[in-house]
Protein backbone atom coordinates (compact mmCIF):
# COMPACT_ATOMS: atom_id res chain seq x y z
CA UNK A 1 0.00 0.00 0.00
CA UNK A 2 1.05 3.28 -1.04
CA UNK A 3 -0.18 6.11 1.39
CA UNK A 4 -0.14 10.08 0.39
CA UNK A 5 -0.95 13.03 2.25
CA UNK A 6 -3.59 15.28 0.52
CA UNK A 7 -3.11 19.22 1.05
CA UNK A 8 -5.40 18.80 3.89
CA UNK A 9 -3.66 17.38 6.89
CA UNK A 10 -4.23 14.32 8.38
CA UNK A 11 -5.95 13.46 4.87
CA UNK A 12 -4.98 10.25 2.87
CA UNK A 13 -5.18 8.58 0.12
CA UNK A 14 -4.36 4.85 -0.42
CA UNK A 15 -3.53 3.11 -2.89
CA UNK A 16 -3.37 -0.93 -2.23
CA UNK A 17 -0.99 -3.42 -3.67
CA UNK A 18 -3.16 -5.28 -6.26
CA UNK A 19 -2.10 -8.55 -7.53
CA UNK A 20 -3.71 -9.81 -10.97
CA UNK A 21 -3.88 -13.03 -13.51
CA UNK A 22 -5.85 -14.86 -14.97
CA UNK A 23 -8.08 -15.56 -12.01
CA UNK A 24 -9.01 -12.31 -11.19
CA UNK A 25 -7.06 -9.77 -8.77
CA UNK A 26 -6.38 -9.73 -4.75
CA UNK A 27 -5.40 -7.14 -2.35
CA UNK A 28 -5.73 -6.57 1.13
CA UNK A 29 -8.38 -3.52 1.50
CA UNK A 30 -6.88 -2.78 5.20
CA UNK A 31 -3.68 -4.13 7.29
CA UNK A 32 -3.54 -2.20 10.69
CA UNK A 33 0.14 -2.39 10.79
CA UNK A 34 0.73 -1.49 6.92
CA UNK A 35 -1.68 1.59 7.44
CA UNK A 36 0.44 3.23 10.37
CA UNK A 37 3.52 2.53 8.84
CA UNK A 38 2.45 4.69 5.73
CA UNK A 39 0.69 6.81 7.55
CA UNK A 40 2.01 7.25 11.07
CA UNK A 41 -1.60 7.27 12.27
CA UNK A 42 -3.16 4.17 14.77
CA UNK A 43 -6.79 3.67 14.78
CA UNK A 44 -9.37 1.30 16.03
CA UNK A 45 -12.13 0.86 13.25
CA UNK A 46 -15.05 -0.47 15.08
CA UNK A 47 -17.75 -0.49 12.81
CA UNK A 48 -18.55 -0.92 9.14
CA UNK A 49 -20.90 0.55 6.35
CA UNK A 50 -21.94 -0.28 3.21
CA UNK A 51 -24.54 1.19 0.87
CA UNK A 52 -25.69 0.63 -2.74
CA UNK A 53 -26.78 3.50 -5.07
CA UNK A 54 -27.71 4.50 -8.50
CA UNK A 55 -26.12 6.67 -10.24
CA UNK A 56 -26.68 10.25 -9.36
CA UNK A 57 -27.50 9.78 -5.70
CA UNK A 58 -25.77 12.51 -3.82
CA UNK A 59 -25.09 11.55 0.11
CA UNK A 60 -23.68 14.07 2.71
CA UNK A 61 -22.24 16.10 3.21
CA UNK A 62 -22.37 14.49 6.91
CA UNK A 63 -20.45 14.23 9.79
CA UNK A 64 -20.87 13.49 13.56
CA UNK A 65 -19.87 16.10 16.27
CA UNK A 66 -18.37 16.23 19.87
CA UNK A 67 -17.13 12.93 21.33
CA UNK A 68 -19.20 10.70 18.67
CA UNK A 69 -16.42 12.42 15.70
CA UNK A 70 -15.68 9.63 13.56
CA UNK A 71 -12.65 9.05 10.95
CA UNK A 72 -13.74 6.95 8.18
CA UNK A 73 -11.71 5.11 5.61
CA UNK A 74 -13.68 4.86 2.53
CA UNK A 75 -13.70 2.85 -0.74
CA UNK A 76 -15.97 2.06 -3.61
CA UNK A 77 -16.13 -2.18 -4.04
CA UNK A 78 -18.35 -1.75 -7.23
CA UNK A 79 -18.58 1.38 -9.83
CA UNK A 80 -17.59 4.98 -9.35
CA UNK A 81 -18.24 8.03 -7.41
CA UNK A 82 -16.93 11.66 -6.75
CA UNK A 83 -16.01 11.30 -3.28
CA UNK A 84 -15.24 14.90 -1.30
CA UNK A 85 -14.62 15.82 2.15
CA UNK A 86 -14.56 19.35 3.76
CA UNK A 87 -12.00 20.42 6.81
CA UNK A 88 -14.21 21.69 9.27
CA UNK A 89 -11.67 21.99 12.19
CA UNK A 90 -11.64 25.63 13.34
CA UNK A 91 -8.20 25.38 14.13
CA UNK A 92 -6.89 24.21 10.34
CA UNK A 93 -4.70 26.17 8.26
CA UNK A 94 -7.34 24.41 5.75
CA UNK A 95 -10.94 25.22 7.58
CA UNK A 96 -13.27 25.15 4.89
CA UNK A 97 -11.50 23.50 2.42
CA UNK A 98 -12.44 20.41 0.38
CA UNK A 99 -10.45 17.81 -1.30
CA UNK A 100 -12.09 15.80 -4.20
CA UNK A 101 -11.13 12.02 -5.85
CA UNK A 102 -12.82 9.59 -8.33
CA UNK A 103 -12.81 6.45 -6.37
CA UNK A 104 -13.86 3.10 -8.20
CA UNK A 105 -13.69 -0.52 -8.45
CA UNK A 106 -10.62 0.03 -11.32
CA UNK A 107 -7.74 1.25 -9.27
CA UNK A 108 -9.25 0.15 -5.54
CA UNK A 109 -7.79 3.45 -4.12
CA UNK A 110 -8.84 4.60 -0.79
CA UNK A 111 -9.39 8.13 0.83
CA UNK A 112 -8.59 7.58 4.58
CA UNK A 113 -10.69 11.00 6.14
CA UNK A 114 -9.94 12.01 10.21
CA UNK A 115 -12.12 12.98 12.76
CA UNK A 116 -13.18 16.99 12.03
CA UNK A 117 -14.44 16.43 8.29
CA UNK A 118 -17.60 16.54 6.66
CA UNK A 119 -17.64 13.84 3.96
CA UNK A 120 -20.23 13.28 1.05
CA UNK A 121 -20.37 10.85 -2.12
CA UNK A 122 -21.67 11.33 -5.29
CA UNK A 123 -22.20 7.85 -7.30
CA UNK A 124 -21.18 7.71 -11.38
CA UNK A 125 -22.62 4.45 -12.11
CA UNK A 126 -25.95 2.22 -11.26
CA UNK A 127 -25.77 -0.20 -8.76
CA UNK A 128 -22.35 1.41 -7.08
CA UNK A 129 -21.01 -0.19 -3.41
CA UNK A 130 -19.98 2.14 -1.03
CA UNK A 131 -18.02 1.05 1.89
CA UNK A 132 -16.21 2.59 4.72
CA UNK A 133 -14.84 2.25 8.36
CA UNK A 134 -15.37 4.18 11.08
CA UNK A 135 -13.16 4.53 14.16
CA UNK A 136 -16.05 5.35 16.47
CA UNK A 137 -19.69 4.19 16.48
CA UNK A 138 -22.76 6.13 14.97
CA UNK A 139 -24.35 8.26 17.42
CA UNK A 140 -28.09 10.41 16.31
CA UNK A 141 -28.40 12.62 18.50
CA UNK A 142 -24.28 13.83 17.31
CA UNK A 143 -25.02 13.56 13.24
CA UNK A 144 -24.58 16.89 11.44
CA UNK A 145 -24.05 17.84 8.02
CA UNK A 146 -23.74 20.71 5.57
CA UNK A 147 -25.73 21.38 2.53
CA UNK A 148 -23.76 19.79 -1.01
CA UNK A 149 -24.21 22.93 -2.59
CA UNK A 150 -23.57 25.54 -0.24
CA UNK A 151 -21.70 28.51 -2.32
CA UNK A 152 -18.96 29.03 0.10
CA UNK A 153 -17.59 25.42 -0.13
CA UNK A 154 -17.92 26.01 -3.80
CA UNK A 155 -18.04 21.97 -4.86
CA UNK A 156 -17.69 21.31 -7.88
CA UNK A 157 -19.80 17.90 -8.31
CA UNK A 158 -18.81 18.07 -12.53
CA UNK A 159 -23.05 16.34 -12.43
CA UNK A 160 -25.85 18.42 -13.79
CA UNK A 161 -27.84 19.62 -10.94
CA UNK A 162 -31.57 18.38 -12.02
CA UNK A 163 -29.94 14.84 -12.24
CA UNK A 164 -29.16 14.69 -8.92
CA UNK A 165 -30.77 12.51 -6.25
CA UNK A 166 -30.76 14.13 -3.30
CA UNK A 167 -32.67 12.63 0.07
CA UNK A 168 -35.02 15.29 1.84
CA UNK A 169 -33.08 15.10 4.90
CA UNK A 170 -29.64 16.01 3.07
CA UNK A 171 -31.78 18.93 1.37
CA UNK A 172 -32.39 20.41 4.85
CA UNK A 173 -29.10 20.58 5.96
CA UNK A 174 -27.57 23.98 6.46
CA UNK A 175 -24.67 25.62 4.82
CA UNK A 176 -21.22 25.96 5.76
CA UNK A 177 -21.35 29.14 7.71
CA UNK A 178 -24.30 27.97 10.09
CA UNK A 179 -23.34 24.68 10.48
CA UNK A 180 -22.75 23.03 14.14
CA UNK A 181 -18.67 22.50 13.83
Amino acid sequence: MIAEETFLKGCYVLTPNVLEDERGYFFESFNEINFKNETGISTNFVQDNQSKSNKGVLRGLHYQTGVYAQSKLVRVVKGKVLDVCVDTRKDSATFGKHFSILLDDINHQQLYIPKGFAHGFLTLEDHTIFSYKCDNYYNKSSEAGIIFNDKELNINWDFPFDDLIVSEKDLKLPIFKDAVL
